[in-house]
């Protein structure tokens, strides 16, 4: 257990490419201040984001450069942190031994970044490893971020689409509504089957999981039904699990009909560590109407389609492949709002009588735990590292 006898948070300007979100809102400076926390933000930390210095200054943040918040701050809070980029490797030798850094790591994809990261001393928590457990949900980053990319989806693959999505009945005759068809109904597949239906699109959709068909329905969209087994799709931390690649040449099969009949197809399967699977073909996008749109939210994982490349738009006969890449920093206002709450509560959870408490008794804690005095701590990573299990 360690003792922090008073809090300063640190929140430094993102300076990964196209970053734009900032990890702390002026309303929630006021929210740890009033926990006990004061607050040093980079000047020009919220521009890109839409959050003025002078609206921070207003909730009672302090301006500082970059050199005074990380010397000055016992916390560093981040939306990308531990990263491999040159700038992360120059911040590196700003932080200090028992200094705490809390955002997005990205631990199972890049766990040599964590190693890296392990050598500076400071202590470091990875949000993606929230567990998912009734008390965490207001810490979930995954799942605020992943709210905003598939409603951010819809909207690129509407604006793509050289037809409009609702069906229209004018004195020049009646548009026949798009038919989309959502991968995946996660909390990204969820919110893409909601936003398409806003727009008034005709929206199936497909989860392995088929304990997920009335949340699909709900939502007024049309569960696709597969006769493949697909055994246990989750793991026993919630998320998603690798089915094989037997079973996903079959789902490949069966969905080629579907797809086909799709004008938009918005894949959102991720498998946490792991490449995403392919689950579209090169030949199941040919086989769709020219002009249709394929939105690959998977894309930094590998891609949900055989075709897709991270960051690019490619085309394949007469179909054009999105592949998406870090959707909420195109909307980084709401974004950060959503992320800013997310963080604050994570932080609020281990302020004790206006002290910060590490302790690894709280199974949040414990989840998120990535990197301390000087080592890994997490199994999971150091396992992925080929390092012997950890002691502490």
């Amino acid at each position: 257990m360690t003792d922090t006898p008073s809090i300063i948070i640190g929140v430094p300007r993102e300076t990964s490419p196209g970053e734009t979100r900032v990890a702390l809102v002026p309303a929630v400076v006021a929210v740890l201040a009033k926990a006990g926390a004061q607050v040093v933000i980079e000047r020009g930390a919220g521009d890109a984001s839409g959050y003025a210095d002078a609206a921070f200054e207003a909730k009672g943040a302090t301006l500082a450069s970059r050199d005074e918040v990380f010397g000055r701050a016992s916390v560093i809070l981040g939306v990308r942190v531990a990263g491999s980029d040159a700038a992360s490797r120059e911040d590196s030798q700003r932080l200090r031994r028992g200094q705490l850094v809390i955002g997005m790591a990205d631990p199972l994809g890049d766990p040599e970044a964590i190693r890296a990261f392990a050598s500076t001393g400071a202590t470091l928590f990875a949000l993606e490893l929230v567990p998912r457990i009734t008390r965490a949900q207001s810490m979930d980053v995954l799942s605020s971020m992943a709210t905003i990319a598939g409603y951010k989806a819809v909207l690129m693959a509407a604006d793509s689409l050289p037809r409009m999505f609702p069906m229209m009945m004018t004195a020049a005759g009646t548009i026949t509504p798009a038919r989309v068809f959502v991968v995946g109904a996660g909390v990204a597949g969820l919110q893409a089957i909601a936003s398409a239906k806003r727009l008034g699109a005709v929206v199936h959709a497909y989860d392995v999981r088929a304990a997920v068909k009335e949340q699909i329905q709900s939502l007024g969209a049309k569960f696709v039904e597969l006769p493949v087994e697909a055994g246990n799709a989750e793991d026993k931390g919630g998320y998603a699990r690798e089915l094989g690649e037997e079973f996903y040449r079959k789902q490949r099969e069966l969905m080629a009909k579907v797809v086909a009949e799709s004008d938009v197809v918005i894949t959102t399967a991720m498998i946490p560590g792991k490449k995403a699977p392919v689950l579209i073909t090169r030949d199941m996008v040919e086989a769709m109407a020219p002009g249709s749109v394929v939105v690959d939210l998977a894309a930094e994982r590998g891609g949900n389609v055989d075709a897709t490349r991270a960051g690019e738009t490619v085309w394949v006969g007469g179909v054009r492949v999105i592949g998406a890449v870090n959707l909420p920093a195109a909307m980084p206002y709401h974004a950060s709002q959503m992320y800013a709450r997310n963080v604050a509560a994570f932080v609020q959870n281990m302020i004790k009588d206006g002290a910060l408490v590490v302790s690894t008794d709280d199974e949040i804690v414990r989840d998120t735990l990535v990197a301390r005095d000087g080592d890994v701590v997490n199994a999971a990573i150091r396992e992925r590292l080929g390092l012997t299990t950890a002691t502490a």
